[in-house]
Parts: C-alpha cells; structure tokens; sequence
C-alpha cells in the first residue's frame, strides 16, 4: 500500500513551517531512513508540492533543518507546528487548499506482522500563509463547507495500515499484483479523492495513509486449549455510498448503496505476530440490486418505496458481472426479505429481484448462473419451534461446499538486500513485513482459495443481513479452525462459549454498520433471544432504535449525506455556482434525495408500493403477484425453479480527540473491547463510545437522541406500542407482525432447548433435500 524506500515505510512525521513553506519531515519506524516533502505556502489557489528525492539520516536531516532556520531568521525562522503519522490528503473548496494529517492514532491489530491502526484525531490546516490568504477573506460558505468536512469524524470508524494492503482481502493482496498509488482507487479507499493530486504529482503514496471506513475488530480467543487471533473486517465502498433513504438501490454503473466486504481472518497465537498458517473466508452484502428508492418523509416513518424500470436490468446486470469479477464464480444470493405482506412493499422489491435474475441468468452459460436463494427470514422466525440460526446455519454450510475459502501457509526469511518497490505486497504470493532490526520477506503460500462469494441482503442491509453473515461467519469459523488443526470438531454448537464470542464481534459490527448507514444500533432481536435475554426489555429497546431511525433518516441524514459528498469528491464547490445545501437533490450525484426524477416523465415510470398497501402505475407488479408462498411458486412466471524526534505513541487509555479545525468535533472512542456475550454492561460502554449516551440498566436507548429506524416497521407506531404493553402470551402469530429488520417474533420460541426441535429438524431436512437439487442445477430456490 504504502510506497517501500529499501524495504521500509515512513510512519512518523513532524510538520514545520516557514513564512514560505511546509516542511513535512518523514521516518521510518527503525529512524533510519529520513525525508522531506517540501509544500509552497506563496500559491492562494494552487498546490504547489516538491519532494527531496535524498534519504537522509537522522543528523543530516537535523542539519538540513537547522540551515533552513537561518536562512529563514528575518521572517521568523522555522517553527514546529505538528506532530502526525500520515497524510489524509488535500481539499479546496472556494478559497485555498487544506491539507488534512493524522495527529493521533492507536494500534487495534496485526495481520502477519503488519500493524493496523485506528484514527485517534485529525487536524485540518490551510496551505497559504496569512500574508497571502488573510483569515478575513473567508467567506461564510467557506467556513460552511470546513465544518462540513469535519463533521466526517475519522476517529470513528476509520483505520489505516502502513505496510499492509488492508483494503484488499488477504486473498486478493496475494493474487493481485498491482500495488502502490493503484490500490487507492480501489472501491474501499475513502481518501482516494483528498490523496489524488498528491498521488498524481509525486507518483508515490509514502506521505498518505489509505483511509478504509468500516469495522475493524481483533481479539485473542481459545478452543480446545489453544489459542488463536479472530480478526473481522468490514469494508464500506465509496461508491454510491451514504445514508439509509438517500442511497437505495444501484446506479447506473452497478454500484449498490451500502455495499460492504466482510472478511473473517483467524490463524494461531505466536510470539512474533507472524503465524505459520492464516485463512480467510470473505462474505458481501449490499443494497437490492434494483432501481429503487424511497422519499424521506418526517410524517411517514415508512416512506413509499419507489421502483423505477430498468430496461433488461443493465444496472441490475453490471452489478453481478462486478461481483464476479471482484470473487469469481459462483455468485451466490441470499435474499432474507418477506414474501408475503398484507400491505405489499418489501414483496414488490423481493418479486422484481427474482424475476432479474431469471432475466439475467438466461443468459449466462451454466458454471455462470447466479444462484438465488429466497428465505422469509420474518415468517421463519415466528414460526414455532424454528430455531432460525440453525437453519442458517445449515444454508452457510452448503454455501461453504460450493465456495470454498481460503488457507494459506506462511514462510519467514530474513534478509539484509531487499530492492525497494512499490506497496506491501511485492509480487503474487508474498508479503512483505518489518521488524525492528531487521527485514523479513514473509512468503504466503495459498493451499486452498475461496472461489465465488455469498451475497447476502434484506431490505436495508442491516439487521436480518447481520444475522445470516453471523451464521455464515460460524459456519466458516467451524472449517478455518478445522484447516487450521486448532481445533479436532468441524463443529460449534450455537450455545457454544465460542459461538458466544464470534456473535459478539458481529453484534458490534452490526450495531457499528447500522449507526454509518441507518443512524441506530442494530436490531438484535435474534440475538438477544438466543442469549435468552429478557423479551419485554429486548421489544422496547427495539422499539426505541426503530423511532431512532426514524428522526436520524428525516432530520439528520440530508446535512450527514452532502458531509460524504464532499469527503468522498462526489460533489466539489465552485464560485459562481450553487452552494451543496442550496441544492434541493443529489443533482450532482445520481439518485439520492427526492426531485432527481422529473416530476411528469418520471413519475409515470416509477412502480411504487406505498405504506397504504396501493400500488400505481401500468406496469406495477400485482398484488397477488407479490404474495407468493412456497407451495404455489413452481407455476409462477415471476419465480421460476431455475432462478525529528521521538514520537511517542499515546497509550491505549487515551481518549481520542477527533477532528479538526476550525471546531473540534466530538470524539468517538473505538477501543477493543474484550470479546463476550453479555450484553448488558460491555455493549452498553461499547455503544457508548460509538457516540451514544449513557444507557439504562434495561439497555434502553436514550429518547433524546432518536436517531433512525424504521427498516423493519410492518405495522403502525400505535400498533407497536400496544405490542408492548400486551402480554407476550395473548399475542397470536397471525395478528402479529414484526416490527424489528430481522422480522423476528417472540412467539413460540422454547428458549431451553430450541435445537432440539422436531420441528426446527424437520424444516433442515426438507431444506437440505431441497437445496442439494439446486446446487447441481442451479437457478432460483425458495425456502
């Protein structure tokens, strides 16, 4: 990722100034290799940008510093400025450039010896000086346009490795030799807009850190005596991305909204940080492919769904070849949302989806063909007896037999010589790492690679989504620990200690996810009833994250969506030209927020589903269309079978102080908590320190900081309340309807041993047989 200079990376910086220049002075992490970027302050509109192409030692560079100061002395001299550990980039919106730097991060993990980190604090400060750009000519849209990009608060969320290419998968990284400014434009590079022009000029990404925005959790667990490293990964694409109502769907280039990798990692404990074997099993999830989108509404805590014709499913279509050409074949998908509905909406979604791809995989040739699994995650959970884990569960497994995932063997060699190139990864199948004294070509030899991905989404990519990649995530762990021999079972019963600890990494995941798109924690109604969690407490509290969606997605979300626009350069300010929030749409951005579409010629060509259960327009799919069940699906047409001096690092104690000027923003502290599945204390800090408030014994989120919801709401706020305030014991299955995303009801659940069910072992047997015909033919099939 970052430039090698020898076989070292600079990841230690001091920021000067003179009243001419920026001297930005860079190390490696032995002190032995020392360089200067050189930065015009003299330019009011431009970057000017030069760097010494000399490798200086500590005293040379002291030197060099010192003659700069006496040639600077009738002007001030030198002055430090800042200490920082890498460049975001650069950014101009009407006046001059700002350059953005780390000022504080913290070490969260290491994968192959490589050190990962987190952002502690940011600061942004102007390139001119003041003799050029005086502080009296910022206009009120420039200061505007500052505190929107710092309201991008990069100590949440957000992390960074200097040696080690952690925006690809670790099968990717071994198998894709492109390296060095290349992998910035990777779909997962944050910072790939701020870092373009300094990338462009230099040729080289030893200043810059490639920022990735997501979830980054590792910590020590224990199986059968031995112990060893779990490491999950999510990355969010910068493309198309943004808030919950305002990115829906795909785009015209195949890009989905809140599309996310998940890589799961596991390998041994040993005392070097290097392992001698790793695996790693990736999963996707990401908006339904369709073109659609929903019109935020602060009288509707379910706005209209809107459904806009797509001629042949292009965009649909280039999606699917994108995901191949990311994970190969095959392209596996679980779609967890319902299938029938008294007031159609997510089976408008659900039928359109599948009758895509049967659209698509007509033309495809066999070993191509998208596999479509459809299960009713909402009607398998009130379903009694069912234990829905298990069920999904078993559909990983099968899904892991046709996949695969990775494993791979680790080598370690010193050596003295190493030629410098570009990135952590030198060449297919080695990676590269450092130590202090010396340097250590660390080869990885793949032993088993993962062909093809499960895609996994519900309506909003959150909650229910969670879910299933848990299942997934436990279904691959059981294998990886297997390959890895730490553990003699292939298998991990779900009240295992250890399957307690992997759902308390995607629990945090989740709820982490879940804040970035939808403005709440996540719903863990399935979770919480597994750890057999008190279900009146678990109810309100899902309650609350659903009005927390609501205020999020109608209230904060538009000011939220332009703040990413002009992180990410999707919109870029001009004089003379309309400012971002005087805009009334993402105009500049694709479909967004309501008045993309016009309102004539576009209306007549939408199908929407509206919260009232009526359905405009000619070409609308029917009602009855709509509400499919399992037992009359094989005579459908819309569903057919076949579808410079030291810096010392904070400790992990220290509070991170995140960005920026001119207004600090307030700070978020992603800490690695230890890995357990109580949910009452530990979650309750872990939320806390995603930005919540502080949190009542009864895990209830506090009502003044609603935040968003609304994904899962099937009936009305009225009828959910009286939900409840009933006895858990008078509601039937028939009358009720979920109200969390995971669409999952308390009803006839045996909480002391749900696997045990006949029932529960039933519905896996009639899903094996049935899933066994569709892995050998392909196509479309429905649970």
């Amino acid at each position: 990722m970052v430039a090698m200079m020898g076989g070292k990376f600079l990841q230690k910086f001091r920021l000067y100034e003179t009243r001419s220049k920026f001297y930005l002075i860079g190390r490696d992490k032995t002190r032995t290799l020392w360089r200067v970027l050189k930065i015009d302050r003299m330019e009011s509109t431009e970057l000017g940008i030069e760097e010494d192409p000399t490798g200086y030692t500590e005293n040379e560079c002291q030197e060099l510093l010192w003659r700069i100061h006496e040639g600077n002395r009738l002007t001030g001299g030198l002055k430090f400025v800042t200490k920082c550990y890498g460049i975001v980039g650069f950014i101009k919106f009407l006046g001059p450039y700002y350059m953005v730097v780390i000022t504080r991060r913290r070490k969260v993990g290491t994968i192959c010896g490589h050190d990962i980190y987190s952002v502690g604090k940011s600061e942004m400060i102007a390139i001119p000086s003041p003799i050029v750009w005086p502080n009296v000519a910022y206009s009120r849209d420039e200061n505007r346009y500052k505190r929107l990009l710092c309201s991008v608060n990069l100590s949440r969320d957000f992390f960074f490795s200097y040696s080690y290419n952690i925006m690809r998968s670790l099968q990717r990284n071994i198998t894709d030799k492109n390296t060095g400014p290349v992998v910035y434009e990777t779909m997962f590079v944050w910072n790939e807009f701020l870092t373009r022009a300094i990338r462009n000029h230099l040729k080289n990404t030893i200043w810059t850190v490639a920022l990735i925005h997501g979830f980054f959790k590792q910590s020590k667990l224990s199986v059968s005596g031995k112990e060893f490293w779990l490491t999950l990964i999510a990355r969010r694409s910068r493309h198309f991305a943004g808030t919950r109502f305002l990115k829906r769907g795909v785009n015209e280039k195949g890009r989905v909204a809140n599309d996310v990798e998940t890589e799961q990692l596991v390998f041994e404990d040993t005392p070097d940080e290097i392992p001698h074997q790793i695996s790693s099993v990736v999963q996707h999830r990401g908006s339904i492919p369709l073109v659609w989108f929903q019109e935020t509404s602060r009288l509707n805590i379910r706005p209209d769904i809107i459904l806009k014709p797509d001629l042949d499913y292009k965009a649909t279509r280039l999606h699917f070849e994108n995901l191949a050409l990311r994970y190969g074949d095959p392209i596996i998908i679980l779609n967890l949302i319902k299938t029938r509905e008294k007031k159609p909406r997510e089976s408008l979604l659900r039928a359109e989806f599948a009758k895509a791809i049967h659209y698509i995989n007509k033309g495809l040739s066999d070993d191509k063909r998208l596999k479509f699994l459809h299960m009713d995650l909402s009607k398998l959970s009130r379903r009694k007896g069912t234990n829905v884990l298990a069920l999904l569960n078993k559909v990983a497994s099968d899904v892991l037999d046709r996949t695969d995932f990775f494993h791979g063997e680790i080598t370690t060699s010193k050596s003295e010589d190493v030629s410098s190139g570009q990135g952590a990864v030198a060449k297919s199948g080695d990676i590269e790492s450092i130590e202090d004294q010396n340097f250590c070509m660390t080869k990885l030899v793949p032993l088993l690679r993962q062909k093809g991905v499960l895609r996994t989404n519900c309506i909003d990519c959150l909650d229910r989504t969670n879910v299933a990649q848990f299942a997934y995530g436990l279904a691959a762990l059981e294998r990886q620990l297997h390959v890895l021999k730490l553990s003699g079972t292939p298998k991990i019963e779900l009240h295992a200690p250890l399957a307690d600890d992997l759902m308390d990494f995607y629990e945090r995941m989740g709820d982490t996810l879940a804040i970035q798109y939808g403005g709440s924690a996540a719903h863990n109604k399935i979770f919480c009833e597994q750890r057999g969690q008190w279900k009146a407490a678990t109810q309100s509290q899902e309650f609350l994250r659903t009005l927390q969606r609501y205020y999020s997605n109608a209230y904060t979300d538009p000011e939220k969506q332009d703040a990413i626009n002009v992180f990410l350069g999707h919109f870029q300010p001009q004089q003379g030209k309309p400012a971002l929030w005087k805009l009334d749409s993402d105009q500049h951005y694709n479909i967004g927020r309501q008045g993309t579409l016009t309102e004539e010629t576009g209306r007549s060509l939408i199908k929407r589903s509206l919260s009232d259960g009526n359905i405009l327009c000619e070409n609308t799919v029917p009602v009855s269309d709509c509400n499919v069940g399992e037992n009359n699906i094989a005579n459908s047409e819309l569903l057919p079978m076949q579808q410079l001096d030291d810096i010392r690092e904070p400790s992990d104690s220290a509070p991170e102080i995140s960005l920026c000027e001119p207004n600090p923003c307030s700070s978020a502290n992603y800490s690695m908590l230890p890995g357990r599945h109580s949910i009452s204390e530990e979650r309750q800090s872990y939320l806390k320190r995603l930005g919540y408030p502080e949190l009542h014994s009864s895990n209830f989120l506090d009502l003044d900081l609603l935040s968003s919801s609304g994904n899962s709401c099937d009936e009305e706020i009225f009828e959910r309340s009286s939900l409840i305030n009933s006895p858990m014991d008078v509601v039937s299955v028939e009358s009720t309807t979920s109200y969390s995303e995971q669409g999952h009801n308390d009803e006839g659940r045996d909480d002391t041993d749900l696997s045990r069910s006949s029932s529960q072992m039933s519905d896996i047997r009639d899903y094996s047989d049935r899933f066994a015909q569709w892995v050998a033919n392909g196509g479309m099939l429905c649970y």
